[in-house]
């Protein structure tokens, strides 16, 4: 099986000739080499992820585990006709990250835009399961239509929050702008990618 994945928006199109449906559906009989041979190839890219949104590598490597735990668990509920094996990876690793910035956040009040930014990433990560692979292939297509439609700032705080895993202040940093004027740009933005969308 061979999947073609864009890394992102400067990286350029890899084959990764890896057959990740057949090693999940390994999991799902409970073969442990199949698990270690996922393990062995998709941790890098998946420990990138968790890395990315925990922004520690410590509870990213945790974050890893407990994925790879669920993984083995749930294997047996991947269907491959309702998205891509990778795709069905990188959602599980995404929604345990999200779940340890949320359970560290419990002790530190946390303003209503970082908490509205939270709901949309579990929103996103929880994408893939939602929708059958064509129309996630429309969807997805439509949204790189309107993303690029947007003004430059606004779309790239938007990347920053959704693939980076960034917060508005975060933002702000890595784009040289005010808290407010990012927050400015992320509202408007996010309208302008729903009224497009519609």
């Amino acid at each position: 099986m061979t999947q073609e994945l864009q890394l992102g928006a400067n990286s350029p199109h890899i084959q990764d000739v890896f057959d990740y449906a057949g090693a999940i559906a390994g999991c799902a009989r409970h073969d442990a080499e199949a698990l270690r041979r996922l393990y062995d190839h998709a941790s890098p890219y998946l420990l990138g992820v968790a890395l990315r949104i925990v922004r520690d590598r410590q509870t990213a490597e945790d974050v890893l585990h407990d994925a790879f735990l669920k993984i083995w668990s749930a294997a047996g509920s991947y269907d491959g006709n309702r998205g891509e094996a990778r795709g069905w990876l990188f959602s599980i690793v995404r929604h345990e990250a999200l779940n340890a910035v949320r359970s560290r956040m419990r002790a530190i009040p946390v303003d209503e835009d970082v908490a509205q930014a939270l709901d949309a990433e579990a929103a996103m990560a929880a994408f893939p399961t939602q929708f059958d692979a064509a129309e996630q292939r429309v969807l997805v297509g439509r949204l790189g239509e309107c993303l690029g439609e947007l003004e430059i700032p606004k779309r790239d705080s938007i990347l920053l929050a959704y693939l980076d895993g960034c917060s508005q202040s975060e933002i702000a940093k890595r784009l040289g702008a005010p808290l407010g004027t990012v927050k400015a740009w992320m509202r408007r933005g996010l309208r302008a990618l729903k009224e497009c969308m519609q």
